[in-house]
């Protein structure tokens, strides 16, 4: 029987160890299955062939632990293994198995690429062709390693001797690049070998010179070059190294690539394609030319915080239909992000065109959502024979997609749909009695992940895809439960710093690109500015990272700094541009900020929220002042919204369920106006017949209202409704995904007429942290779930739920079921290192420790009387 051990060391918020961008990495390791809790832990390193111990270090760390030796330097690699002593062990437990960290370039002095891009004339206000590039070398022996450290300006795939490095796709993703590219460090070792050798780049425009955004777009956001930046470093077995470097020994050369955009799509020549380009014997040598030389400055050049994007599942159509005109319309059965793998045999100079579309209208692909973001790929046939391609370069959102030009039969062998997104390890589950909640919660997901694309966007679809700070605002508790999504928001949110503007105004969307006249100039706005002090906040809640916290305190500052001089000393933050309770049902279609809950009420209720919030992370950094100004503050601005909004008898101002819900869910308002608010918030749900009322605001936070005043059955009715506008409405329209609008299909069959109407959305969304906290009855009670509440409270005619969340310490999970004498059997499983309380309703609280727990509420009552 072998020995009990900690799982295997993880680094940071990655997946791997490889290329990290910290000298100090932190460690994270979960305790040995029903080991209970740690007592002390001691870590071994193996460095440059020696090994160096920790000894034994007294205490129950275990998540994010510092690192516990000198900082790595450039390339160095660490095998790192723990051991622990838990409740009741005399012996330690056996060592981890190894895991491997390896330091990236941490200097920029380790740089020596250069940016190398097509060396002929283009036109930057055209669009144009992209090009490849490539470089013979020669290893004059054996090689014990190989690292390539490679990024771009635009978009990359690289190949070694023909082979693909790497899966991830629309490398190096979208930063601020002006302040920061990432590059990701790939083991080639593998892909090489003794003699002549071939490194050779597709190349892609990308979110750097491609046209993107509002209005037609703007090209050349970041710069008019397109071109590679990499660096392969070679160890020979004599210790000895080689870099090959992109410099002016590259050339360059164009591609069967005509075309490629994020909106646009791939235009693919066959005809042009040579499969061994990035071999030592292409087929055509004579069109390869000197490359020209651009400019990076290596400080802008940062590794990796999280996974890249991939391809993380593969669906074939579920129904293909021929036109009479010959055209093939495909049904993926599920709304996606991605793009479609071919494979077709034609004459010479077949054209097949894919186009995609997330809804049909008449039988046909409506593509009046889409807006200028037509979303078409092309393929030419070469005649040699059956081709499989799909495109590189580009992302749909789709269910639908409409196939002309195919020769032949075309069977689901065919074509294949290959999913999309920033590869997140999945960490939250749900799945109860009804089954339309139970698709609502899937649709939740796969918006998640066809919006979660490197960064959090709000559509995936139309000419926008951008990192709307609201929407992440809303949705991050709901994200940070189904993905570990720690290390991609950690990132985007260093970007939405870097985009803060002087005065502390934080953007609409991150990273910022022309939205006139709407958008620009940038202006400060509620719920959407908020992201700086309540998505840190809440990551730091659910992932346990202080540093989180930390290195965002002062833009949060400077945000709430900023909203603190607009209101003036009044605390009521009642001028400017606001957009209030967004996407409000009732607002028109082409207004969509104009709801029934007044803008600036939202606005001053978010101003006491963030300030509040702000004094809650003074806390946690140990800022004692902070913390009492920001308090005080939040105090005051909650007076004034009192005082402002709320009337003598308790109503408000705004007679509307987004207003009662903040001044609930905020915890605005006084304890008889509390309850008089949480009354006439059911009053206002139960007359208009417990159909939604509310916009991105009011949303994630009514159901917590009505639970947290008394009126959990008016919050079931809300969420079981199907009426139109409802969360179940989509679902009995057939949707998969999140709609933008709560009628973007309205019960006529037509498309809501609005310049945005977007069929996968996440925002509205984030009822399914309700969901999870609420019906699964799964809460984090402390920093990474190491204290939880399990807390089900039924309702809606659910009978059972079962939610599993993968904390950092391990699985948490609840299973719970009613009977027809109205018991409840509960089974709590709480992760190793970790405590809970279980409340079951009118029975007394069980505090349960690391294991597996049943209950009974009947037997509970039994005991207690």
């Amino acid at each position: 029987m072998s020995t009990p051990q900690p799982a295997p060391v993880s680094f940071e918020h990655l997946p791997d160890g490889l290329g990290i961008g910290t000298a100090t990495p932190r460690l994270t390791w979960k305790l040995p299955p029903g080991s209970g809790s740690q007592q002390a832990y001691e870590v071994r390193l193996e460095r440059a062939g020696r090994q160096r111990g920790t000894g034994r270090i007294e205490g129950s760390d275990q998540v994010l632990v510092p690192w516990p030796d000198e900082p790595l330097t450039s390339r160095e690699n660490v095998i790192v293994r723990v051991r622990v002593w838990t409740d009741g062990a005399v012996a330690p437990s056996a060592w981890s198995e190894p895991s491997a960290v390896e330091a990236g370039l941490l200097d920029p002095a380790d740089w020596r690429a250069v940016p190398v891009g097509c060396g002929w004339t283009e036109d930057p206000a055209a669009e144009r062709r992209p090009a490849r590039v490539r470089k013979d070398f020669h290893l004059d022996r054996p090689i014990t390693r190989a690292r390539l450290y490679v990024t771009a300006h635009g978009l990359y795939e690289v190949e070694i001797n023909g082979l693909r490095v790497g899966s991830e796709t629309l490398a190096p993703g979208w930063t601020v690049y002006p302040h920061r590219l990432r590059y990701r460090t790939h083991d080639v070792t593998a892909h090489l070998g003794t003699g002549a050798n071939v490194i050779g780049a597709w190349l892609g425009d990308g979110w750097y010179r491609g046209k993107y955004g509002f209005d037609g777009g703007t090209r050349n956001i970041y710069g008019d070059d397109q071109a590679l930046i990499a660096q392969l470093e070679v160890t020979y077995d004599d210790g000895t190294t080689a870099v090959i470097a992109t410099d002016a020994t590259w050339t360059a050369a164009t591609g069967p690539i005509a075309s490629s955009g994020l909106y646009e799509g791939e235009h693919f020549d066959a005809r042009l394609d040579d499969p061994h380009w990035a071999t030592i014997t292409p087929e055509r040598h004579d069109e390869w030319t000197p490359v020209r030389l651009g400019n990076r400055n290596p400080r802008t050049l940062v590794a990796p915080q999280g996974p890249p994007v991939r391809c993380t599942q593969e669906m074939a159509p579920t129904a293909i239909t021929r036109t009479a005109d010959g055209r093939h319309l495909l049904d993926f059965g599920q709304n996606l992000v991605g793009r479609l793998r071919l494979t077709a045999d034609g004459p010479a100079g077949t054209t097949i065109t894919i186009r995609h579309a997330e809804v049909l209208q008449d039988g046909e692909l409506a593509t009046q959502p889409l807006r200028e973001a037509y979303s078409t790929d092309t393929l030419i046939l070469s005649g040699h024979g059956p081709y499989t391609w799909e495109p590189r370069f580009t992302l749909h959102g789709f269910r639908y997609a409409e196939i002309s030009g195919w020769p032949g039969e075309l069977t689901q062998e065919s074509v294949t749909a290959r999913v999309y997104h920033t590869d997140m390890r999945r960490t939250g589950w749900f799945e109860c009695s009804d089954p339309l909640i139970n698709r609502l919660h899937e649709n939740v997901v796969w918006s998640m992940r066809g919006n979660f694309v490197d960064i959090p966007t709000d559509c995936p679809q139309r000419d926008e895809r951008l990192g709307w700070t609201g929407d992440l605002q809303v949705f991050a508790p709901t994200a940070s439960f189904l993905y570990d999504c720690a290390g991609m928001l950690d990132s985007w949110l260093t970007d939405v710093e870097l985009e803060q503007l002087p005065d502390g105004t934080i953007p609409w969307y991150v990273p910022v690109i022309p939205g006139k006249p709407m958008w620009t100039p940038i202006q400060p706005g509620a719920a959407w500015g908020d992201v700086a002090t309540l998505t840190p906040w809440t990551l730091y809640r659910r992932f346990g990272d202080l540093q989180i916290l930390s290195r965002n305190y002062a833009m949060a500052k400077a945000w709430v700094d900023l909203v603190e001089r607009l209101a003036g000393p009044a605390r009521l933050w009642d001028t400017g541009f606001q957009l209030g309770d967004w996407l409000d049902p009732a607002a028109p279609p082409d207004d969509p900020a104009a709801g029934c809950t007044d803008r600036y009420l939202v606005a001053t209720a978010y101003f006491a929220y963030s300030a509040r919030h702000l004094s809650l992370a003074a806390a946690e950094l140990g800022m004692k002042r902070d913390t009492e100004r920001y308090a005080a503050l939040a105090e005051e601005v909650a007076a004034a919204f009192r005082h402002r909004y709320v009337l003598p008898g308790g109503s408000m101002t705004s007679d509307s369920p987004t207003a009662y819900a903040l001044g609930i869910a905020f915890d605005l308002l006084t304890e008889p106006q509390r309850r008089a608010a949480g009354a006439r918030l059911a009053e206002l749900v139960l007359a208009d017949e417990a159909r939604i009322a509310t916009g991105f605001v009011g949303t994630p936070v009514i159901c917590d209202a009505l639970t947290d005043t008394g009126h959990l059955d008016v919050a079931y009715r809300l969420l079981t409704q199907t009426e139109c506008p409802s969360w179940l409405y989509p679902v009995t329209q057939g949707a998969t995904t999140i709609w933008e609008r709560w009628d973007s299909l309205r019960p006529d069959g037509t498309l809501n007429p609005g310049g945005m109407t977007s069929f996968n959305h996440y925002a509205l969304g984030a009822v399914a942290d309700w969901l999870h906290r609420v019906v699964g009855g799964i809460a984090e009670a402390g920093p990474g779930y190491r204290q939880l509440v399990f807390q089900p409270r039924p309702g809606g005619g659910i009978t059972w739920a079962r939610t599993r969340h993968e904390t950092p310490y391990g699985a948490a999970a609840l299973s719970w079921e009613t009977t027809a004498e109205g018991r409840m059997h509960v089974h709590a499983v709480v992760p190793d290192g970790c405590s809970g309380v279980v409340r079951l309703p009118g029975c007394p609280p069980v505090h349960v420790g690391p294991g597996k727990h049943d209950l009974d509420s009947w037997e509970l009552l039994q005991e207690t009387a």
